[in-house]
Formats: C-alpha cells, structure tokens, sequence
C-alpha cells in the first residue's frame, strides 16, 4: 500500500461511515412519514422495495460501490475518491448538474430533523476532505 492508497482508503471509508449515518437518518425520517413499521425485517422489506423509499436506493447503491472498491485490493487513487465525491454531490450538493428528483426531496428533509442536518454536515465535513490532484 502506498502512502496516497492509505489516504484515499482513510477519506473514502470515513465518508462512508458519515454517509451510512445520512442514509439511516433519512431512512427514519421516511419511516415517519410512512407510519407504523413494525420490526427491523419489515422496514428493511419497505426500504428495498415500496416506492415511497426507492428514491433512496440511488445513495444506497453509491454507499455499495464504495464498500465494493474499498474491499479491492488495487491501490485507490485521488481520481476515483473524486468520482465518489462528485456523484455525491450530485445527489445532495451543491452540484448544479445533480438529480434534481432526489435533491428536492432531501432538501425537503432537511427541515425535518436537527439529527438530519447534523449527518449532512458530516458528509459535507468528509466531503471536503476530497479534492482533486
């Protein structure tokens, strides 16, 4: 592992764990409004499937192909730690040229909880972290 590799793999899993911690926010607030749940078997039934959750299946499948490349063994570059930053940034911002349908509803969000808002200035925090060579 080279010094750069070690850096990258330290920003990108702690922008993971920032991220992980959004999602299950998100996931709460979503739940709320979904109405009464029931068990952890049952939500996870409703996050993977019904359409009230599925707009949260883009920053899942983001947080997927992280933990992906962070269990590979080839050397993570600055190049792809920004590719990860910038499809973030797509998602919550500010990226001018992001999901507009999945920007709108997170911001929405936003103003629903304090704990929210502290995991997406977490993220915002990590994202920073990552910049471009």
């Amino acid at each position: 592992m080279s010094i750069d590799d070690t850096a990258q793999r330290a920003k990108l899993t702690g922008l993971g764990r920032a991220l992980r911690d959004l999602h299950k926010q998100l996931i709460h607030i979503e739940s709320q409004y979904f109405g009464n749940v029931g068990s952890p078997l049952e939500l996870l039934q409703l996050v993977t499937n019904h359409p009230n959750f599925a707009w949260l299946q883009k920053m899942s499948g983001l947080m997927a192909q992280m933990d992906e490349r962070l269990d590979d063994e080839e050397p993570v570059t600055a190049e792809e730690a920004v590719t990860f930053r910038r499809a973030i940034e797509a998602l919550i911002g500010p990226s001018e040229q992001g999901d507009l349908e999945f920007r709108a509803k997170y911001n929405a969000m936003l103003h629903d909880g304090p704990e929210l808002v502290m995991a997406h200035g977490a993220v915002r925090k990590q994202l920073s972290e990552i910049v471009a060579v």
